[in-house]
């Protein structure tokens, strides 16, 4: 039986393309929380029509990237203490999973992509931004590596959403540093066959970044509550 579709028709649409560069500039901060995204002038920059850019909008909206009110158009939305750690709580089960599973199916391929994948974050310690995009990287190569699609699309789903909250807890070298060294073990342990361990590491990874991010909100809040380490101390 003929299928009706063919490979052209997979091709990202005109506005979900605009979506993945509007969101991308917003978790560079490239547009900073608050900030209106004028369709017009979106519209210009991209060559496209309002319309176009109305629909980029409402995706971005269902990834929680903006806020769109009536009257007053797009806003990029503000970071949240609550969604990150709603968020951070789902990614650590999931990424613990995805390391699980790749530690179990490991390949010499796939050692050769994990390898490559560390490299690359490794050159990029020193840019923020560079950083992130590698440790994204990073994250859909394990997924792919798991070999289980419906876990790598739940991961990929969220992936935009989540960076903006990645970056903050990447945001000094200290972090970077901290999370590379992590990333060296999870990597052995996946190419070790060590399930367990590559699971554990994984989680810890991603709620180490959690609560880096959550220390990088604080800061920024014009009234900054006290930090986590200081809460459990009691300070």
């Amino acid at each position: 039986m003929n299928s009706r579709f063919t490979p052209g028709s997979l091709t990202p649409t005109l506005p979900l393309q605009i979506a993945e560069r509007i969101g991308t500039d917003i978790v560079e901060e490239l547009f900073r929380p608050g900030e209106r995204l004028k369709e017009t002038e979106l519209a210009a920059a991209f060559g496209v029509s309002r319309a176009t850019v109305r629909e980029a909008l409402r995706i971005l909206e269902n990834r929680g990237l903006v806020r769109i009110q009536p009257q007053r158009g797009a806003q990029v939305t503000l970071p949240s203490s609550r969604e990150l750690e709603n968020l951070f709580e789902i990614r650590a089960v999931l990424l613990g999973l995805a390391s699980r599973q790749a530690a179990l199916n490991q390949t010499a391929d796939g050692k050769k992509r994990l390898q490559a994948a560390l490299d690359a974050l490794v050159a990029a310690r020193r840019d923020q931004s560079g950083y992130v995009r590698a440790s994204a990287a990073m994250v859909a190569v394990v997924a792919a590596l798991s070999r289980n699609e419906q876990l790598a699309g739940m991961v990929e789903s969220f992936a935009q959403r989540i960076g903006r909250y990645t970056r903050l807890g990447l945001t000094v070298q200290e972090r970077r540093d901290q999370s590379i060294a992590n990333w060296r073990k999870l990597v052995r342990a996946i190419i070790g066959g060590e399930a367990d361990l590559a699971e554990a590491t994984h989680r810890r990874l991603a709620l180490q970044n959690r609560d880096a991010a959550l220390e990088e909100i604080e800061r920024r809040a014009p009234h900054p509550r006290p930090s986590r380490a200081a809460k459990k101390s009691g300070k």
